[in-house]
């Protein structure tokens, strides 16, 4: 089978096509033929040896797949050759094939496509998890997504206005933050790009503080980091939660005395670790998402997509920032 392999820490154009062994179901396991790999933020970092998880090279980057089951281990119960399936992987989704665990692994409902499959899990999960869990948000508040139009923006926007908040997004670009208002944003801004300097960093803060309103912020949904942090963080409400998803503009330093003033919570939201750690909450959590998208109140927007061959380029285009929505390699 073809492979997207890293060999070295670097960037995408350090990835190399290749044929590789195919893997096979281990106990417990289904061998699943990828038919679409949805690209993240996370396989930036994780080629680069930037991420949380460093797996032993050579290693194929992606972590999200949506696929057709080859052959079904030894153990597994409740599903056949044939089936079609989501799942988790990690990392090895770019490649014809991969090993999964039967036990995280979802059925593809039918009449869904491979690549809106690939795209639901990561980011829904990581956003439902962060609005509920560590932001509490609740019907009737303000939520200020910013990267509102990147694949967990999105969701947070969508997932946002399923739970009744009022939602203000915020992007860089007027496409992206129509894209926000077309997934139900009740308001929206382009902010520029920084990095800034003092007076940038205080134009910035009164763009979101306008936005919002002068209650602020109930929820901050940051996704971005670097010097768009204290900026949102300074429109945040009384009591307001702040919530820590990543850091593409770079990871920022907060200062703790505008959580004093504003009795405000700074909340890391790591939604790999909390699946982990609390499976049966998790496992809700997606049983809410798959219902949402039969109610057609979310739905994964695919703005692009790549072959494999290709697959090197859409991890450049996620890392230089000009996803709208998610990136997705077929195969």
């Amino acid at each position: 089978m073809r492979a997207l392999l890293s060999h070295a820490p670097g960037g995408p154009e350090t990835l190399r096509l290749e044929e590789v062994a195919d893997p096979a179901a281990g106990p417990g396991q289904l061998l699943v033929r990828v038919k679409a790999c949805a690209i993240n933020y996370p396989d930036v970092l994780i080629i680069e040896d930037r991420y949380q998880f460093k797996p032993p090279r050579p290693f194929a980057p992606g972590g999200e797949i949506a696929g057709v089951i080859e052959a079904v281990g030894e153990g597994v119960s409740g599903w056949r050759e044939g089936d079609r399936l989501i799942a988790m992987v990690g990392h090895g989704g770019l490649a014809e094939k991969v090993a999964v665990s039967a036990a995280t692994a979802m059925p593809l409902p039918e009449g869904r496509s491979f690549e809106e499959g690939s795209a639901l899990i990561l980011t829904y999960a990581t956003s439902i998890h962060a609005l509920l869990d560590r932001g509490r948000l609740k019907a009737g508040q303000t939520l200020l997504v910013l990267g509102a139009a990147g694949g967990v923006g999105l969701a947070a926007v969508e997932l946002g206005k399923a739970y009744g908040a009022r939602v203000v997004a915020a992007a860089s670009s007027e496409e992206k933050v129509e894209a926000a208002r077309s997934a139900g944003a009740d308001g929206a801004i382009v902010y520029p790009r920084g990095p800034f300097d003092k007076e940038g960093a205080k134009a910035l803060s009164q763009l979101f503080k306008d936005a919002v309103g002068p209650g602020g912020a109930d929820v901050v949904y940051d996704p971005v980091g670097g010097d768009y942090a204290e900026a949102a963080l300074r429109a945040i409400a009384w009591e307001g939660r702040y919530l820590v998803v990543g850091f593409p503009a770079g990871i920022p330093k907060l200062p703790l005395n505008l959580t004093l003033l504003k009795s405000c919570d700074v909340c890391g939201v790591f939604w790999g670790a909390f699946a982990a750690r609390d499976p049966q909450a998790n496992a809700a959590h997606i049983r809410t998402l798959f219902a949402l998208w039969d109610a057609g109140r979310i739905a994964p927007r695919v703005s692009r997509t790549w072959p494999l061959e290709e697959g090197a380029e859409a991890i450049a285009w996620m890392a230089a920032r000009k996803a709208v929505g998610k990136l997705v390699v077929t195969l």
